[in-house]
């Protein structure tokens, strides 16, 4: 839908009247982030019903409403919506659930404007990192099996189905990984004994939802700590005299 209005500017004793038609109706295009320069976003002059060469003579161009930065462009010879500039979702619009450029279609002969929305879709190119790489704890030999320690979630910088959706836990003797949405946990299964082992490693991956697929990981190390769970001992030493011992402790 096009309706016309007038800008009257005063000139010394002379009005100038500007016609100006605006056009109703936003085009959108979506497409993915890290597009290589000169990409196709989507063909402009065919949106618009119009020849590709009217482009040219009406000296389209992109002017951007939010920013000084044009992500997009016009290949003037084709009718098409070209990329720009290298677009980074995450650089962007962060974590947020959608991510919109505005940018604004202008046509000379006559003047027309038309509103572009860029909706930038995400790709997966970050994997799921922790902050550490290595995690350590402490625990007793005498906890019970069923304890739970918390273990610090990793981070993905892409969304949705791209970021972390599952987490995997090394085979080992004595723990379990118990994931429920943002909270992990680390579940004693057997109890531990300090006299067979005192230290434990386990290699604990994040796993993203994308296609293909990425994952970071981070080392638990695990000391266990001693509990008072065994009574002193005394070793009797037979002395030389037959009337007397020696206990060794």
């Amino acid at each position: 839908m096009n309706s016309m209005f007038a800008i009257v500017l005063p000139c010394g004793y002379f009005l100038f009247v500007f016609w100006i038609n605006v056009a109703h109706g936003d085009m959108s295009y979506s497409f993915p982030e890290e597009m290589k320069r000169g990409s196709v976003i989507g063909n402009i002059a065919k949106d618009l019903g119009l020849q590709t060469g009217a482009l040219s003579t009406r000296r389209a161009r992109i002017d951007t409403e939010e920013s000084d930065k044009r992500y997009c462009d016009i290949n003037l010879e084709h009718g098409e919506l070209i990329v720009a500039e290298r677009i980074d979702r995450e650089e962007l619009c962060g974590k947020k659930a959608s991510c919109i450029l505005k940018q604004e279609l202008v046509l000379e002969n006559p003047l027309e404007l038309h509103r572009i929305s860029l909706h930038v879709q995400d790709v997966n190119d970050n994997s799921p990192q922790f902050n550490e790489k290595l995690i350590s704890l402490e625990i007793h030999e005498s906890a019970d099996k069923g304890a739970r320690f918390v273990i610090e979630e990793a981070s993905d910088a892409d969304v949705g189905q791209n970021s972390v959706q599952q987490y995997s836990l090394e085979k080992n003797k004595n723990f379990i990984l118990a994931a429920n949405g943002n909270t992990v946990e680390l579940v004693l299964d057997k109890e531990l004994d300090r006299e067979k082992q005192k230290e434990i490693n386990l290699l604990l991956t994040a796993l993203d939802g994308g296609s293909p697929q990425r994952s970071g990981t981070v080392v638990i190390h695990v000391t266990v700590l001693d509990a008072n769970d065994n009574a002193p001992v005394f070793n009797f030493v037979a002395a030389e005299s037959p009337d007397c011992c020696l206990m060794e402790q």
